[in-house]
């Protein structure tokens, strides 16, 4: 099941929203080539914390966007 407008697999709930939209879209995508949903979890979580560890000034671009 894809997640959409402020949806997200409960594992990401307490992580930070920046982190949180940028996983669900990777999930999303991932979720489009595999069907599978925890992988899909997983791998949108650890690739999300690798691009904004790659990328820390989009955290605070993120983070101002509310």
């Amino acid at each position: 099941m894809p997640w959409y407008n402020g949806d997200y697999p409960p594992s990401y709930k307490n992580q930070p929203q920046y982190l949180r939209d940028k996983a669900t879209e990777i999930a999303n995508e991932v979720l489009k080539s595999t069907g599978n949903e925890g992988e899909a979890i997983a791998t949108g979580l650890k690739r999300a914390r690798e691009y904004f560890e790659e990328h820390p000034e989009e955290k605070e671009d993120s983070s101002n966007k509310t």
